[in-house]
């Protein structure tokens, strides 16, 4: 997003794809632009709850499952599952999108009516008795004051049946949706620190304590689009100092953008990874070209050589890296994304000198 609720500017919504056996960023599936009125009233004025959800912004939820499913489909895909965040908990979505070969899964928002129950959602899981655990490595965060820690989480689960919103009384939706409930929640946080705690909704069975494990690694591999927004407005793309001065341009900029900021999502992902080929990310004409480069890059020690096979993405990734600045010592902090950036810019300068030579 660019902008925010008080100054002019626009909203971006990308659809990011990533592999569902590891992860892997694999590319924008689909994007949406948008801006508000200068002068639009807030959601009270406009009675914003009683809107029909094509009326809604929340709309770009059900947009965006349904044209990234015709994407995904073209491409062969047989089994696609729609992760949301906390604010695409909509009972809409509950409703129109999953069918077959599509599935669902947020993190729930809203504490539910359980269907035929005086109970909610939230209560109604933390009833549930503890299934197992896993360790989680919480990520230091200086704004939140949180330290790096190891958290233990236990994991419950159970099927739900969730009651239909009263705001969407004399609809044709259903009066209730039956889905599967996922809580993982640290056990015991250090003093001071907030415990982690995620409730999850989706439309895959859970009724194993490993399909609730691989429910959560999905959900964890959404932060990969908080990394793709932070490419884009970050140190390295920092689309927001763009010096363009029409809306329109700085709209198209962004769309440009979106493609370099996944290459540098791959990139870094890619940078251990043994079975990614550099194929997902260069061309046949451009990997030979960094093969051709490659013996420049190199040091005389074994220390100082690219340590894998050629052809794979995280031998891209080190020559890149090379170029960015890096010492390509294995001792030394991995290259990051202002590395991995600076590298990708001096190799397309000199790619267009080595097509020029080879074309």
């Amino acid at each position: 997003m660019l902008g925010n609720d008080r100054d002019l500017g626009f909203f971006i919504h990308p659809t990011l794809v990533v592999d569902g056996t590891c992860g892997f960023p694999l590319g924008i599936s689909h994007v949406q632009l948008w801006n508000r009125p200068a002068e639009h009233l807030d959601k009270r004025a406009r009675r914003y709850k009683e809107l029909p959800i094509e009326e809604k912004e929340s709309f770009k939820w059900l947009v965006s499952a349904t044209e990234s499913g015709h994407c995904l489909k073209s491409g062969g895909a047989s089994l696609i599952t729609h992760i949301g965040d906390r604010e695409a908990d909509i009972y809409e979505e509950w409703v129109r999108v999953p069918q077959r070969g599509h599935h669902v899964l947020i993190r729930a928002c809203r504490d539910r009516l359980i269907a035929q129950s005086s109970k909610t959602l939230f209560d109604y899981l933390s009833e549930q008795p503890c299934q197992g655990t896993y360790h989680f490595t919480v990520a230091a965060d200086k704004r939140k004051g949180r330290t790096q820690r190891e958290a233990l989480m236990a994991v419950r689960f159970v099927p739900v049946t969730l009651e239909r919103p009263k705001r969407l009384k004399d609809t044709d939706y259903p009066t209730s949706v039956c889905l599967y409930a996922v809580e993982a929640q640290e056990v015991q946080p250090p003093p001071g620190q907030s415990p982690v705690h995620w409730r999850l909704l989706t439309t895959h069975p859970v009724m194993l304590l490993e399909q609730a494990l691989q429910v959560i690694q999905w959900y964890s591999w959404r932060w990969q689009i908080e990394q793709l927004f932070a490419i884009l407005k970050g140190g390295a793309l920092d689309i927001e100092t763009t010096q363009l001065e029409s809306g329109l341009g700085i709209q198209r900029l962004c769309i440009l953008a979106r493609g370099a900021a996944v290459q540098l999502l791959q990139l870094q992902q890619g940078r251990n990874d043994l079975h990614q080929a550099a194929s997902v990310v260069f061309s046949h004409s451009q990997q030979q070209g960094l093969s051709d480069l490659a013996p420049t890059l190199e040091g005389r020690t074994q220390k100082q050589r690219n340590p894998y096979p050629p052809y794979i993405l995280a031998w891209a990734s080190w020559l890149i890296a090379r170029l960015g600045g890096w010492s390509g010592l294995q001792s030394q902090r991995p290259p990051g994304i202002r590395t991995l950036f600076k590298g990708l810019q001096k190799f397309e300068g000199i790619f267009q000198g080595w097509a020029l030579v080879h074309g």
